[in-house]
């Protein structure tokens, strides 16, 4: 054997190039972030040590290995060894200073350092994004000072609690001296693989670079094979090689390194031969304590190895000097670890059944013994009791695992180790005593970790079960039981909460008043309350009240005064509704929860009556404290699109932009992240993008549609834009059977969010008179447009009396306006500009009112006019970025002809131009002719009279020598080709 590899990187320059790009970058101070992909053997790990030799010394290395352990790898394994190695670097006192007011989270996530016991003596005020903040702040202020290099392999193998954390730790750190490197097996990523999913988002983040590393072509392995040999290789030998290796650079390394290479007939005849090659020229001894290692997974500490090994250190020290000679093992640091995994799994493939029971449970116990039971690493201990069969010691293991991963936020590892104890609990006879608590109970608690890791739907499988094996007459637990599972079911938009929280009500109905009866009333009228079932929903936050005051419960009662006051604003009494969520606001104080709730309604009713600017700062401080809290992908995520709402309604284009994509980034599950989404589309529509609006609408359609369901804003405000979207593609049709559900008999009135959508039928009614559409009323029968706008008008007069009505009454007015009911009266547009000028209404209303003013005047014949107002649209447009509106004034003055356009002489520069022969508008008219429109049509076009369409046609057909409107249309077409 040779125990070389190849002395040169192959094949892979560029990529080296890629990463020292990125370090230069983020010694700039903007941070960069690299992922290497590749299949196993592709040299990712290479490419990584040859940059990293490269880096100046000034330079912080990190450096993380994910566990390979199938599903159990301790939570954050990768980031702590890390932060082990960052704190020997900078001390541990510096560590924690620099990780900021949340340095007792980090704490709790190392135990194992001496500073960590005195910061954890007190209660902890945590979360993951706490946790997440720690750590960002560290490496942000460790960054400030030397430049900082985080290495992660191998993220294949990584625990959600880790890729979370990355995942944060990408998006937020932007202006640091600070590179990311993350090494993955691109084969390995399997259909429901977390990290696949986050591959479209890193692909789509400025800062992220993306390298996949290609097979070796065959000249790039004959270079290869000459650095290793040292000389050039005899030509059917190097075929061999690459036949069989098919270019992967760990594999032609094996195979050119192996002994018998002078004779074909010595070349290893499978991958796994070739990986084993090593292997097995190896002492029986040195094999077998290989085995052992293997076991322990692809890096072992030495003094983990001793404790596991029944062989004395001097027979460990041998063997180990001779796989490390034969490059089978590597030492890092203070442990031991496979040159490649690859060869770990294959040589763990070899353990007899005997040996994964023996050798398992040396793991598990040694791993008890050394940090004692309440500190070992529970999921490590649990995968080894496993793999050794003993089902009792893995249930045992379990649930500890499932404890120290729930304290350590690791969420989805904590379900993980909770889902296997109940797979467990049945062949475990003591398993409730050990547990220390009920089957029912655990299934419970683990449905709840289950939800906070974002599996909402196997959150629903087990409380399902939880449900059906609870006795009823054990009354608490049931009803928390469907409490909670109601909860589940609304946050992925799955309807079924309110009747499940009715036969909660009905459970608990005859016991004492208690914080769950007022828990349950009250999430009952917030359900109620989103339906816009308001008079229901105040009759349930009443009693939700009554409870919470008689157990003297405050934060109880915060939040269903809070509920009881947005239903009344929403339906209409809004000085009453202000009351009850200015109480719920003293009610809230010391309770970040009920605090955040308020700060919720509080900012959504100050947007939807007008008060934008109060909402923006409302909004703004509930967002910063969930975001301290470590909610911001919950009620964060809503707290930031009621700042985003009322910053458009201001005409703070460019900030509402920046802020809703940095909301949406937190990828926040549909229950809170709806109304982004539907922002998002707004925002893209009226920025004159309609084909990219569409795109967004048709992916998110089937979430949203979820949501609508149970949620009347998320339905009326899809409604709107999926209106207003179809209006600005003509497609009058679909434009009202959006709008038209103001008109079904089953909608309940909701003013503040019918009104935008009144605005919008009032518009479609108009076009349909103008096109001739058919439009179908209640029943889906086609209805005259006079009955259609009796009915648009009904509702209107449900709203009129809302705090911004009044902007809308002169916007419809104006659309219904005119001696056909099309809205071309320009006294009503006038009126309706001056009215959203002067009112409280969305900036956006102005410029439209502006643009269909301009129209209006053009249709009277006042070109002049509405040059005017098309170019005063144009500047209120531009400068809040309506870009829809933008484009429609474009095309209204190119309809309506610049100043000159109409006095260019006849007489062309080039008679064999049809550009040159025709003025401006002629070509206005050809185009139109073309496209099939008769006189009368190209004069609605053009604003001009049909007497003056006629003469433009016949200008036409002289001047090109057409003799007829055909020819003429061919002649068009021909040119424009």
């Amino acid at each position: 054997m040779r125990a070389v590899v190849s002395p040169a990187l192959v094949g892979r320059q560029a990529d080296l190039d890629a990463l020292h790009d990125a370090y230069a970058d983020s010694i700039t101070g903007s941070s960069r972030a690299v992922l290497v992909g590749g299949e196993a053997g592709i040299g990712k790990t290479r490419l990584v040590d040859e940059f990293l030799r490269a880096l100046p010394e000034q330079a912080i290395v990190l450096r993380g290995q994910s566990v390979d352990l199938d599903r159990d790898a301790p939570p954050f394994a990768p980031i702590l060894s890390a932060l082990r190695s960052l704190a020997q670097e900078v001390g541990e006192q510096a560590l924690f200073d620099a990780s900021g007011p949340a340095a007792d989270a980090l704490a709790l996530l190392l135990p194992d350092l001496s500073l960590s016991a005195s910061m954890t003596e007190g209660p902890i005020r945590g979360s993951a994004e706490r946790l997440y903040d720690a750590v960002a702040e560290l490496l942000e202020n460790v960054a400030a000072v030397r430049p900082v290099v985080l290495v992660i392999e191998d993220l294949h193998w990584v625990d959600q609690a880790s890729l979370g954390l990355l995942r944060f730790l990408i998006r937020v750190i932007e202006d640091s001296r600070l590179l990311i490197v993350l090494t993955f097996r691109s084969d390995e990523l399997g259909r429901g693989s977390a990290m696949r999913a986050w591959l479209p988002e890193l692909d789509r983040n400025r800062r992220v670079t993306r390298l996949e590393l290609a097979r070796l072509d065959r000249r790039q392995v004959r270079e290869m094979a000459t650095a290793i040999l040292d000389g050039t290789p005899d030509e059917d030998e190097l075929a061999q090689v690459y036949l069989r290796t098919d270019g992967v650079p760990f594999f032609v390394e094996e195979l050119v390194c192996c002994s018998g290479v002078q004779s074909l007939d010595g070349f290893p005849d499978t991958l796994r031969d070739i990986l084993l090659a090593r292997y097995d020229q190896l002492a029986d001894t040195t094999q077998r304590m290989l085995r052992l290692i293997a076991a322990g997974g692809v890096r072992v500490e030495h003094e983990l190895l001793i404790a596991v090994c029944d062989e004395s250190p001097d027979a460990i020290d041998a063997a180990a000097s001779e796989a490390i000679a034969a490059s089978v093992l590597v030492v890092d640091d203070t442990a031991y670890a496979f040159r490649h995994a690859l060869v770990r799994e294959a040589i763990h493939d070899q353990l007899l059944p005997g040996e994964r029971v023996r050798f398992h449970t040396r793991y598990a116990q040694a791993l008890l013994d050394q940090s004692g039971a309440g500190a070992a690493d529970a999921t490590a201990v649990s995968y080894h009791w496993m793999a050794a069969h003993n089902v009792r010691e893995a249930f045992i293991a379990s649930i500890a695992a499932y404890q120290q991963a729930r304290s350590a936020y690791a969420h989805a590892t904590s379900a993980n180790m909770g889902e296997r104890a109940i797979e467990l609990w049945d062949q475990v006879p003591d398993a409730a005593q050990l547990a220390g608590r009920s089957k029912v109970a655990m299934l419970g608690d683990t449905s709840y970790v289950l939800r906070n890791a974002g599996e909402s739907e196997r959150a629903i499988a087990l409380i399902d079960e939880a449900i059906a094996q609870c006795d009823p007459s054990d009354v608490q637990v049931y009803a928390l039981l469907l409490r909670n599972k109601a909860s589940y079911l609304a946050n992925i938009g799955q309807t079924g909460s309110i009747e499940l929280l009715r036969e909660a009500l009905l459970v608990l109905e005859g016991e004492p008043r208690s914080v769950l009866r007022a828990n349950v009333l009250g999430e009952l009228a917030a359900r109620l309350m989103l339906l816009a079932r308001f008079d229901e929903a105040i009759e349930m936050a009443d009693g939700a009240f009554v409870e919470a005051t008689a157990v003297d419960n405050r934060p109880r009662m915060s939040v269903a005064s809070n509920i009881r006051g947005f239903s009344r604003l929403a339906g209409g009494d809004v000085e009453a509704g202000l009351a009850d969520l200015a109480l719920a606001g003293e009610l809230a104080v010391g309770n970040d929860s009920a605090r955040l709730r308020y700060w919720v309604n509080q900012s959504d009713a100050l947007h939807l009556i007008g008060r934008y600017e109060e909402a923006v700062r409302t909004a703004e401080e509930g967002a910063e404290r969930a975001r301290q809290r470590g909610v911001e992908r919950t009620s964060g995520a809503v707290l930031l699109s009621n700042v985003v709402s009322p910053l458009y309604a201001l005409g703070q284009t460019a900030r509402a932009d920046e802020m809703l994509d940095r909301a949406l980034e937190l990828d926040a599950p549909i229950g809170f992240s709806a109304n982004l989404r539907r922002l998002k589309v707004q925002s893209v529509l009226w920025s004159g993008d309609r084909p990219l609006a569409e795109r967004l609408l048709r992916d998110w359609r089937g979430s949203l549609r979820l949501q609508q369901r149970m949620d009347s804003q998320c339905m009326l405000g899809v409604a709107l834009v999926s209106g207003e979207l179809a209006l600005a593609r003509g497609d009058t049709a679909e434009a009202w059977q959006h709008a038209s559900v103001l008109i079904d008999p089953e909608h309940r009135s909701f003013p503040a969010y019918d009104l935008p959508l009144i605005a919008l039928a009032a518009r479609v009614v108009a076009v349909a008179r103008t096109t001739g559409v058919a439009l179908p009323d209640a029943s889906g029968e086609p209805s005259p447009p006079d009955e259609l706008e009796r009915a648009v008008r009904s509702a209107f007069s449900l709203a009129e009396r809302w705090p911004t009505a009044s902007g809308y009454s002169a916007i419809v007015d104006a659309e219904l306006g005119g001696p056909r009911g099309t809205g071309t009266d320009v006294a009503l547009w006038e009126r309706a500009v001056s009215v959203v000028r002067a009112a409280v209404a969305p900036a956006q209303l102005a410029p439209y009112a502006g643009f269909r003013l301009a129209e209006a005047l053009a249709n009277a014949g006042d070109r002049a006019g509405a040059r005017t107002w098309a170019q005063t649209a144009r500047e209120w447009a531009e400068a809040i970025g309506l870009g829809l509106i933008v484009d429609s004034v474009t095309e209204l003055e190119r309809r309506v002809g610049s100043i000159s356009g109409d006095h260019r002489g006849d007489t062309p520069d080039d008679a064999g131009s049809l550009e040159n022969l025709l003025t401006e508008r002629e070509r206005q008219v050809l185009d139109l002719i073309a496209h099939g429109l008769s006189n009368g049509k190209i004069a609605e076009q053009l604003f001009i009279s049909p007497k003056t369409a006629s003469v433009h046609v016949s200008n036409i057909l002289r001047k090109t020598g057409a003799t007829t409107r055909t020819e003429a249309a061919y002649l068009a077409h021909n040119t424009s080709h």
